[in-house]
């Protein structure tokens, strides 16, 4: 079974790392709104372009999709 993006970005949550993938990480996980079973890129696209404001780029999720699509693409093998 696929996992959602907000599992595998969980994954990528850390404390001790102030990089931003994992600032995102900890932001959507104290986001009680946002999407947690989504897998679609355009559906969490718009939900953070219109109720993150704790993302300071797009190209932030950009780059945490890519390495969800990459997990995945993995997985399957």
């Amino acid at each position: 079974m696929r996992q959602s993006f907000y599992q595998f970005l969980m994954t990528l949550r850390n404390p001790n790392d102030h990089g931003e993938i994992a600032n995102f990480a900890q932001n959507a996980f104290l986001d009680q709104a946002f999407p947690k079973q989504e897998t679609d890129f355009e559906q969490l696209s718009n939900y953070l372009e219109l109720n993150a404001g704790y993302l300071p780029s797009m190209s932030v999720f950009d780059e945490a999709y890519n390495l969800y699509l990459t997990h995945e693409h993995v997985g399957r093998n």
